[in-house]
């Protein structure tokens, strides 16, 4: 169902499409990857993976995998990293990111 419901989305003419795993939302378990890595497969337009970021090397799965872009909450809230410190652990590996 998600393969068609992503299609579609695309064919109606989205320009981008921000992806929420609520099973994941707040949990810092880390993104779905399997549920962003069939997302990539079907679309062809910009990606914004959701749900789940609790560490680092979170955020660098979901650029390995062809995501164009991750978003986070509790780990910011909660202090447990700072937007500055992942954008630079980021640009370290080798992902483009504006610090």
């Amino acid at each position: 169902r998600l393969k068609d419901w992503l299609f579609e989305v695309q064919e109606r003419g989205a320009g981008e499409v921000l992806l929420t795993s609520i099973d994941r939302d707040g949990t810092k378990f880390g993104y779905d990857l399997e549920m962003l890595s069939l997302a990539r497969d079907v679309l062809d337009i910009p990606i914004i993976a959701s749900g789940g970021a609790g560490n680092f090397s979170d955020f660098l799965e979901v650029f390995n995998i062809g995501i164009d872009a991750a978003l986070a909450a509790s780990i910011f809230h909660f202090g447990e990293i700072s937007p500055i410190e992942l954008k630079k652990y980021l640009r370290e590996k080798g992902v483009y990111v504006r610090i």
